[in-house]
């Protein structure tokens, strides 16, 4: 598996231009790429298997007060194959090969769900109910 970075040259390539959901996904992270000045390692990215798109996974903004949050998203045809648990380590273990004092969190639905599920296998902790600015109440997980 291969983590591919988001960028204008891979949104002008064949290679996104004909998965409609990779270039959706995409064009998303570049609007919030201006939102948030990324800089690397702290990007979005493509989750390549096999020379195919599975899934897309992203630091939501560099870090900021020594956390930073990630997100993931495994496209609907290749759910519950592990791509999304892959992509949520993939990025932690990049966040801490960068700073290893950096605290890593995600927020999800409040309710038990495959993310809940994922963080809590890969050693998050639940450290309870956020008041979130556009999804309202979501529940946010630590890596301790």
């Amino acid at each position: 598996m291969n983590l591919i970075p988001i960028s204008k040259e891979i949104i002008e390539s064949n290679y996104v231009q004909h998965n409609e959901l990779a270039l959706s996904v995409c064009l998303q992270v570049l609007q919030m790429y201006e939102q948030t000045t990324p800089h690397s390692p702290w990007l979005g990215y493509l989750l390549e298997k096999e020379s195919v798109i599975v899934g897309s996974c992203a630091f939501k903004s560099p870090p900021k007060a020594g956390r930073v949050e990630i997100a993931y998203f495994t496209f609907p045809e290749f759910e519950g194959k592990g791509f999304a648990t892959e992509m949520a380590n993939q990025l932690l273990l990049i966040a801490l090969a960068t700073d290893a004092s950096i605290q890593v969190y995600a927020q999800t639905l409040p309710t038990d769900s495959a993310s809940t599920t994922i963080l809590k296998k890969l050693g998050f902790t639940f450290a309870g109910p956020v008041n979130h600015a556009e999804d309202e109440l979501v529940w946010e997980w630590i890596k301790i």
